[in-house]
C-alpha cells in the first residue's frame, strides 16, 4: 500500500454515510470501557503483549521511524461474551520502561487506569477509519477472527496520548457484533 493510501484512511470525522449511533460510539469522549459497561458484562481478554517493529503506518501517526521497537499490547473487550471491540496499544520500547512503563503490568485492567488519573497527559483528538483488508489493524484482527467475513465492515477510532512527550497510541475497532448488539438494547446505545 502506498503512502498516500495510509495517510489517507484515518479523517477527522466519521463518514457521513454511518449511523447516528456509529458515528456517536467513533467519537465518544472519555472512557471508552466505562461506556461499554454500561451496556452489559465487560470482560477484557489479552491477546498478545510482546515488542513489534513499527510499521509504516503506525510510524506516520507517532511521528516515530519505521522499524522502531515498540511494546504492542492487543485486547479484544467481550460484552456479554461476545467479542465488541478489538484494541491495540503501543509506545516506543524505550518509552514503555520508562514514561508508559504502566502498560506493561495491566493484565486484564483497562488501559483507562494508568491515563484517565494524570492530569500530565494530553489526548490527541480521534481520527476515524474504515478498515480495509490490507491495513495493519486488519491483518492483526485476522489472526483473532480468521472467519470473520465482516472485516470490512469494522470502524475503528485512534488517538495518541501524550505523557513527557512520549506516544501511546491506542486504536479501538468496533467489530460488526457490537452494532447488533447495540440494536438489540437501543435504551443502552448511548453511554
Amino acid at each position: 500500500m502506498s503512502l498516500s493510501i495510509y495517510s489517507s484512511i484515518w479523517r477527522p470525522q466519521p463518514p457521513a454515510s454511518l449511523s447516528n449511533l456509529q458515528r456517536y460510539w467513533l467519537k465518544r469522549p472519555g472512557i471508552l470501557t466505562k461506556g461499554l459497561r454500561q451496556v452489559g458484562s465487560l470482560k477484557i481478554n489479552v491477546l498478545k503483549e510482546c515488542i513489534e517493529s513499527l510499521s509504516l503506518e503506525e510510524s506516520l501517526a507517532i511521528n516515530q521511524p519505521i522499524n522502531t521497537p515498540v511494546w504492542v499490547r492487543e485486547i479484544v473487550m467481550t460484552i456479554d461474551d461476545i467479542p465488541c471491540v478489538w484494541a491495540r496499544s503501543l509506545t516506543p520500547l524505550t518509552a514503555s520502561h520508562s514514561t508508559w512503563k504502566g502498560i506493561r503490568r495491566l493484565n486484564t485492567r483497562p488501559l483507562a487506569e494508568i491515563i484517565y488519573h494524570d492530569p500530565t497527559i494530553q489526548r490527541s483528538a480521534f481520527e476515524v477509519a474504515s478498515i480495509y483488508r490490507s491495513t495493519q489493524i486488519a491483518r492483526s484482527q485476522r489472526k483473532y477472527f480468521p472467519t470473520n467475513k465482516e472485516l470490512s465492515l469494522n470502524y475503528a477510532r485512534r488517538s495518541i496520548f501524550y505523557k513527557k512527550h512520549q506516544p501511546l497510541m491506542v486504536i479501538e475497532c468496533f467489530l460488526p457484533a457490537f452494532w447488533q448488539l447495540l440494536e438489540h438494547r437501543p435504551n443502552l446505545a448511548y453511554y
